[in-house]
């Protein structure tokens, strides 16, 4: 479907793809990963036309229907509603239904007949009939309402609007499907249930994304670009993960012959070229050092640009980290963005705050950080818990003409400052040397910054970290990096995140926030998507229901204590069953025996002999009955027991 051959761009003197090659197949389920800036968009812009290369060639087999998402949607006219908008993602198909009706008021003529029948079979072949209902599926999907179908497409953010958009697209059903960081706009409802959707699509797709949950569970190639190059790994997102440390470490080693080689032949040039006799052997060397440099081997960013991110320890606090009671807010007095909330975290939870965008869920975080006043109810914080907020847009608010160390230090001042020494270690702690701390700020990747807004806010000393969106600026290793450093950590955490993998691996218990309230679920993600999954409903409304307590009434039973509970509870009852079960074999072996006597009993009452006593074989009949009907009832009763203690409560 899609053949790269030899692609380059350059940007001035920048090569951001050289030497690009590898094929897309019909049916291919491509996940495109590499570090924030590698070229992986420019990818996508040359398949779309937006971009030419510098050389090479794209060639695009079959004429595709393309579908992807434009950054800047906007509808075609200022009343243009949602639906409509969003109806339109198949060019041309609403002048192809016009056609039709035209068509349709006079038929008689056969070549509009003919017409008709063929713009009939594109229609259909498009999915025009059922457009509508796949256009209100996705909307209703990534979070919009029915009744906001109707709206002006003008009246929602631009978040809303590229969900829109993606809605859009989706519902297009193309046959070659680029989606570029679509969960960036989403809240975890609405990835959740996007996975679900693209795990139905049936064309080929490429996605871009950082997001592993996505890529594990949509893609089975992997292309990896970096270092200005392009490989396909043929394999999943796990597999890529492993195959690309092997390549790394001979990619490494052959790195380190070539310097090597290079710098041997470098000292001969240098020594020698000044001399006559040896002059003719420098420039020959000097050739290959030149073509060495050609073919020069380049080590991918995410390992040249590796950090480190080690969270100190957090200062003692109670029990208690943040409570609220009928907690509520409204920005201008009439619509409140949320009412009656409450809750409570204790010292050591790492809470995960789900639900879809426009909850409140970012107003939530600022009220707990002290940057906001509730409306309504109380919001207390507990003894010496000190909140520490990495809001959605800490990369704007680093002024990205100061440097790392100015920056650091300003903080570092604000607290109260302290030994240069100690600062110093702060800043190695979080993976910044003597090379980078004299970096303008604005010129930091992602992840670097990510790691100096982090170094800012443990200046402050906090225990309670309030994070928002914290992997929206990250790649694959970003985030692997920040998750096993929120893993290691011992204070309390609060967290936002679209990330589901991300979630899965640091949360320890559940927030859930609905339009009727707010529920916690003492447990993990997969233990809240089990229990969502017990009550067969989607993120609907459901009652608070209080978490158990521990005996001292404070800090809530976890997934692993219930199961605890429940092994000893079983294990309690376990003399009592295996006494049942013995009743109950037994009853059931003397009913067997009784029925064969019964049974010979009768044939010898049916089939009388000449010594046959009738009074004697009925009475034998009649107790042989009886005692069956007794072992029955003994069977009956222990069988009904062991099935009482055999149930899930």
């Amino acid at each position: 479907m899609l053949d790269f051959k030899d692609i380059a761009v350059h940007y001035g003197h920048q090569d951001v793809l050289t030497n690009v090659t590898f094929r897309v197949n019909k049916g291919d389920r491509i996940g495109v990963v590499g570090p924030n800036g590698s070229g992986k968009s420019t990818l996508f812009k040359i398949v779309l036309g937006e971009m030419s290369t510098d050389s090479g060639e794209l060639t695009i087999e079959g004429s595709p229907r393309i579908g992807w998402t434009r950054q800047n949607p906007a509808p075609d006219t200022p009343e243009e509603t949602l639906l409509e908008y969003s109806l339109r993602g198949i060019p041309g198909l609403s002048e192809m239904e016009e056609e039709m009706k035209e068509l349709e008021t006079d038929l008689s003529d056969p070549a509009k007949l003919k017409q008709y029948g063929e713009l009939q079979t594109r229609f259909e072949h498009f999915g025009g009939y059922d457009i509508e209902t796949r256009v209100k599926i996705a909307l209703g999907g990534l979070g919009f309402t029915v009744e906001e179908f109707a709206k002006p497409f003008t009246s929602f953010s631009g978040g809303w609007r590229m969900r829109a958009e993606l809605s859009r697209v989706l519902a297009s059903n193309p046959d070659l499907l680029l989606l570029d960081e679509p969960s960036n706009y989403l809240d975890l409802p609405a990835v959740d249930w996007l996975q679900k959707y693209l795990k139905a699509y049936e064309g080929t797709l490429m996605l871009i994304s950082h997001d592993r949950y996505l890529l594990r569970t949509l893609t089975s190639i992997i292309v990896e670009v970096d270092a200005g190059t392009a490989t396909r790994y043929e394999g999943n997102l796990d597999w890529y993960l492993n195959e690309r440390e092997v390549r790394y470490e001979h990619l490494k080693a052959a790195k380190e012959n070539q310097d090597h080689h290079r710098e041997q032949l470098q000292r001969f040039v240098d020594r020698f070229r000044a001399q006559a006799t040896k002059a003719a052997q420098a420039q020959s060397r000097q050739k290959l050092i030149d073509k060495i440099d050609e073919e020069r081997i380049v080590l991918p960013k995410r390992y040249t640009q590796s950090g480190k991110l080690r969270l100190a320890e957090p200062p003692p606090s109670g029990i208690e980290m943040f409570r609220c009671e009928n907690l509520g807010f409204s920005y201008d007095g009439k619509k409140k963005v949320f009412s009656g909330l409450g809750f409570q975290i204790t010292r050591g939870d790492k809470v995960a705050l789900i639900g879809y965008n426009g909850l409140g869920k970012t107003t939530l975080m600022r009220i707990i950080a002290g940057t906001r006043e509730p409306t309504e109810g109380k919001a207390l914080l507990g003894h010496n818990a000190v909140p520490g907020y990495l809001s959605q847009e800490f990369a704007e608010t680093i002024p990205p003409d100061l440097s790392v160390y100015r920056v650091a230090k300003n903080a570092w001042d604000a607290k109260g400052g302290g030994p240069e020494k100690i600062f110093r270690n702060q800043l190695g702690a979080f993976g910044f040397d003597e090379n980078d701390v004299e970096k303008p700020a604005g010129v930091l990747s992602g992840g670097e910054k990510i790691r100096l807004a982090f170094l800012k806010l443990f200046l402050t000393a906090p225990n309670f970290l309030l994070l928002d969106e914290p992997t929206t600026h990250l790649d694959l290793d970003g985030r692997r990096l920040l998750q096993d450093a929120l893993k290691k950590y011992t204070g309390t955490i609060l967290l936002v995140s679209h990330d589901i993998d991300f979630v899965r691996a640091t949360a320890t218990s559940i927030l859930e926030i609905t339009r009727e309230g707010i529920r916690q679920y003492p447990g993990g993600y997969d233990y809240y998507c089990e229990k969502k999954a017990e009550t067969g409903r989607k993120s609907e409304p459901e009652k608070p229901e209080k978490a158990e307590k521990a005996e001292d009434g404070q800090s809530a039973v976890s997934k692993k204590e219930l199961r605890q509970q429940r092994a000893a509870e079983r294990a309690k009852i376990a003399p009592m069953v295996k006494e049942l079960k013995k009743k109950v074999e037994a009853a059931e072996s003397k009913i067997d025996e009784l029925q064969k006597a019964l049974d010979e009993a009768s044939a010898e009452l049916f089939n009388p002999t000449p010594s046959t006593d009738f009074a004697e074989a009925n009475r034998k009949v009649r107790t042989l009955q009886f005692e069956i009907d007794r072992y029955t009832a003994q069977w009956e009763e222990a069988a009904t027991k062991l099935e009482e203690l055999a149930s899930p409560t």
